[in-house]
């Protein structure tokens, strides 16, 4: 559906850009609001407070996905701007920058057999502290980029957007909790709608814009193998965290999978807010959906691959 988004404003872009009656932007807007609303009121405080006594490995994931993952990107940032590739390294970037996934890191966590309730914990956790962390790094350099970074405006509109909006959705999970996951299902529907309504109006503003037509194939097809050796980078390197630290086999299942991540969700919404009224937005979300794409597939493989480790020696002794 993503692919199918991008053709669409490539082929069909006057929707995307139309401001009258009804402007899709406009709806994308008031949509990433409840995104969040929805997600504060999944969001159990007696969860999370559960969740705390492992602190230890809550610090390698998210120093990981804050800290380790945006540094990693910053070193290669002279090498790319020297080859005028400074809107991809800001997309890149602004990935590295962005929380671990909710959803399908727990999924994955599941299936390898890890620690499931740190995984919770740590895609939660995660979503609330990029809130605030993810601004403050991509403001470092979005002045650079697109000629001028508004920082009150912005975070004016992060709190009244995204931060509110789960602030009072936490505030309504002891009453609405439970109904929210009952349908979390229709909401996930939701939450897709939205993200595909963003992707296609940032599309249709690129491309009217023209700002691919200076990328050539071989360009992106080598985005697309940097994306894949950033993930694989980074996995490896939280691995070989988790076994300094003298983790146990669940709790460096969760830390693999917790700190390799980025999240589609909060990329696409935090980018209506980041790099709201700018043309460069699909150019910047491009990094982001093919290390989408590619750590969804990588990751189930070595998921599996795990849980059917841990089969094999139950196996053998029955």
């Amino acid at each position: 559906m993503i692919g199918t988004m991008i053709l669409l404003a490539y082929f069909l872009p006057k929707p995307g850009m139309v401001k009258e009656p009804v402007s899709l932007e406009e709806i994308a807007n008031i949509g990433v609001s409840f995104i969040f609303l929805f997600y504060g009121v999944r969001l159990s405080v007696e969860k999370l407070k559960a969740g705390l006594a492992n602190w230890k490995m809550h610090i390698v994931v998210q120093l990981t996905t804050f800290l380790f993952f945006p540094l990693i990107v910053l070193a290669f940032r002279p090498l790319l701007l020297s080859n005028g590739f400074e809107l991809l390294w800001l997309g890149v970037f602004f990935l590295a920058a962005l929380p671990s996934t909710v959803s399908s890191s727990v999924v994955m966590v599941s299936i390898a057999r890890g620690n499931i309730s740190a995984a919770i914990f740590n895609a939660s956790i995660s979503s609330l502290i990029g809130v605030v962390v993810t601004p403050l790094w991509v403001g470092l350099f979005i002045a650079s980029a697109t000629g001028g970074f508004d920082a009150t405006d912005i975070f004016i509109k992060l709190i009244f957007q995204v931060l509110l909006p789960v602030i009072i959705g936490i505030s309504l999970n002891s009453r609405f909790g439970a109904v929210a996951e009952k349908y979390k299902k229709q909401l996930k529907y939701f939450d897709q709608g939205i993200i595909l309504t963003i992707i296609y109006t940032s599309f249709c503003k690129s491309f009217s814009e023209h700002l691919f037509e200076g990328f050539t194939g071989l360009e992106l097809a080598g985005l697309a193998a940097g994306m894949m050796g950033l993930f694989f980078a980074v996995f490896l390197c939280v691995g070989l965290f988790s076994r300094l630290f003298g983790f146990s086999d669940e709790d460096r299942i969760t830390v693999l999978f917790c700190g390799s991540k980025k999240s589609l969700v909060h990329g696409t919404v935090m980018s209506k807010v980041l790099f709201q009224h700018s043309t460069i937005t699909g150019i910047v979300l491009l990094p982001l959906m093919l290390y989408h794409a590619f750590q969804l597939i990588a990751a189930s493989i070595i998921a599996q691959r795990m849980a059917r480790r841990k089969e094999s020696p139950i196996a053998d002794q029955s």
